[in-house]
């Protein structure tokens, strides 16, 4: 959906100036792309770079960058499982909102080391380029919120695809209790 909102905004039109072919299993795109099929494609890391190290493809955007403010990843809880379970919540929150600053503060290699155990299909090298690419375009957000800008940018993209009818108020989807250290 991004990547339509994003040929959109850039005076193309994806159902009459091109064909996307939503047919093929996302798992499936690249080796479909290095097959023959397409002549784009789009990939999340470490997959793009990989096609671009073997001279099968080149990165040529990044979607993140071009899709403006996207707030991508989600956690989902249960509202009765936040109000039982009110620590974890704030320990969860408190967790990913340290991971974020550490990438926000520190450069590609120095996480690329610290991560590199947990892809062991992808090299020190890849894993720098790749961090380096998601720091440039920035991928991390500094901290866990979401603001009602954002929050109405992805429903915008959403309702743009027609896969929803009308903008979900900000207050009855995103929990905020635990932004205030955050903002």
């Amino acid at each position: 959906m991004t990547l339509e909102w994003t040929l959109k905004e850039h005076g193309i039109n994806p159902e009459t100036d091109l064909t996307i072919d939503t047919s093929i299993a996302f798992a499936a795109m690249g080796g479909a792309f290095i097959g023959g099929t397409g002549d784009f494609v789009a990939l999340f890391e470490p997959n793009a770079t990989q096609i671009e190290q073997q001279g099968l493809g080149y990165v040529v955007a990044y979607l993140g960058e071009l899709g403006g403010d996207v707030p991508y990843t989600a956690y989902n809880a249960r509202k009765s499982y936040i109000e039982e379970n009110p620590e974890i919540i704030e320990g969860f929150s408190n967790a990913i909102n340290k991971a974020l600053k550490y990438v926000d503060e520190h450069d590609a290699e120095t996480i690329a080391n610290h991560i590199v155990d947990y892809f062991p299909d992808t090299s020190l090298n890849d894993l720098v380029t790749i961090i380096d690419r998601y720091k440039k375009g920035e991928a991390w957000r500094e901290n866990i919120t979401i603001n009602e800008e954002e929050w109405k940018h992805i429903q915008e993209i959403i309702i743009e695809a027609k896969e929803l009818d009308s903008y979900v108020p900000y207050k009855d989807l995103i929990y905020t209790k635990y932004f205030k250290n955050y903002e």
